[in-house]
């Protein structure tokens, strides 16, 4: 496993439609691990690959907590397949470092994905997960949370 370069705004490949993932490669496994590692390494809850200059539909998402620890959400080629509720919250992000801005994203969605062995699942996040779902998937068809911030972007040391 290996820490990976995260792209930051501003770098054309985040702008790009990820393609994608046709069958399990070992590079796709290798890639998934270093973009593990990357994500803890930053100390971030999720991570697309493009945001490590990858061009495919995959995304990793741990909003593990101490009191609550779970395994980590690899997501392959996922789609969101129904989402409900409304709520305004911060968001940052590993490719606009130190930076926060207001978004509003829904409470709650549904979304169907492969895994790490191409078998189709379904996962249903509320609040926070449903937040990083729909964050991270934003990243595969090219799009970064400050195009739907309300508000300015803010510096994050401002918010401490």
């Amino acid at each position: 496993m290996a820490i990976r370069q995260i792209r930051k705004m501003g770098d054309d490949i985040l702008s790009k439609k990820c393609r994608p993932v046709t069958e399990m490669t070992d590079r796709i496994n290798v890639l998934i691990d270093d973009m593990l590692e990357t994500m803890y390494d930053a100390q971030g809850v999720g991570l697309a690959a493009p945001q490590v200059g990858i061009l495919k539909r995959i995304v990793v998402i741990d909003v593990s907590t101490e009191e609550e620890q779970m395994e980590p959400l690899i997501m392959i080629n996922p789609v969101i397949t129904e989402s409900s509720g409304e709520n305004l919250g911060q968001e940052g992000c590993l490719s606009v470092p130190g930076k926060v801005a207001d978004v509003t994203r829904p409470t709650y969605v549904k979304a169907i994905y492969k895994d790490r062995n191409m078998k189709d699942c379904e996962v249903e996040g509320h609040d926070l997960l449903a937040r990083c779902i729909c964050h991270e998937l934003d990243h595969l068809d090219g799009h970064l949370y400050v195009e739907k911030a309300e508000g300015p972007i803010r510096d994050l040391e401002a918010e401490e």
